[in-house]
């Protein structure tokens, strides 16, 4: 088994007033950079019911652009946290440590988190967690509305670390690029992959994918040139990338380390052919 290598640094903070203001963020109409520089203290939100806790927005359903899910940087204070931390009743989520120590509680049961660790959290887990340590704890949650489907059953909550799991590599490429998968492909019961995928210094992706899944792309280690749509952009750790559908992607990572991301994309579903509308009941 792989051992966790380091993630990304801390963001915050506030650049002083002798910087330059223009940088590497854009919005586009097929893709959106949000590099780390622009993560500041002064961009943070808070959610109901979660203590000590600031939250980065990294995307959120968009009408026109990705509309399947919402991506959230989470930084938790010592003694901070939440009893209370879903609100809507048929919301799936992923929580993916980057930074510190967590206490889960899911379904009755206790998890430590540490940088590295995975939860699964399908619609309707009873969870809590909280930050007992003495330093700040930073996690990323991907929430997503669960595409129900006659006759298949809920995804099985689950924890994981990312040192348990064995990267697979793409065919062709001798591991320089690989995935670490925490659900299975054939597992139609997930409606979305939130995985780890690794470069070696110099492997690539090759061509321009251009494909039906939205990506949320958060850069854990290293650096690359990514070629989104019609454009070449350099990225580092700590940025976010937000693609929608159909966004013609590449990258070459060009060391001197590896490059790592965590990666979101939807699958195993029919698209909606109309607009789909929230079963009577759930919570908004």
């Amino acid at each position: 088994m792989n051992t966790s290598p380091p993630y990304n640094p801390r963001c915050g903070g506030l650049p002083p007033q002798t910087a330059l203001m223009t940088g590497r963020a854009v919005f586009t109409e097929a893709y959106a950079v949000i590099p780390k520089g622009v993560m500041s203290d002064i961009v943070t939100s808070r959610l109901p019911f979660w203590d000590e806790t600031s939250v980065w927005m990294l995307s959120r359903p968009l009408s026109g652009f990705s509309e399947t899910f919402a991506q959230y940087l989470m930084e938790v204070a010592p003694g901070g946290g939440s009893e209370r931390p879903e609100l809507d009743a048929e919301a799936e989520g992923v929580l993916v440590v980057v930074g510190g120590n967590l206490s889960l509680v899911l379904d009755g049961q206790a998890h430590e988190l540490r940088p590295g660790s995975y939860a699964y959290l399908p619609p309707g887990a009873n969870w809590t967690l909280r930050n007992c340590g003495s330093e700040p704890a930073r996690f990323h949650w991907v929430r997503k509305a669960y595409e129900r489907v006659p006759g298949i059953e809920l995804p099985p909550a689950f924890v994981r670390h990312e040192s348990e799991i064995d990267p697979v590599g793409m065919a062709g490429t001798d591991g320089a690029w690989a995935t670490t998968r925490f659900v299975s492909p054939d597992d139609v019961r997930h409606d979305m992959h939130v995985n780890i995928v690794t470069f070696r210094p110099g492997a690539s992706i090759p061509f321009e994918e251009t494909h039906v899944m939205e990506h949320g792309l958060f850069v854990l280690e290293g650096k690359a040139v990514y070629k989104l749509n019609r454009d070449w952009v350099e990225v580092e750790a700590g940025d976010f990338l937000w693609l929608r559908a159909f966004c013609p992607q590449a990258c070459y990572a060009g060391g001197p380390g590896p490059f790592r991301y965590l990666l979101y994309k939807d699958v195993n579903r029919h698209p909606a052919l109309a607009p789909r509308s929230k079963p009577c009941g759930v919570a908004r």
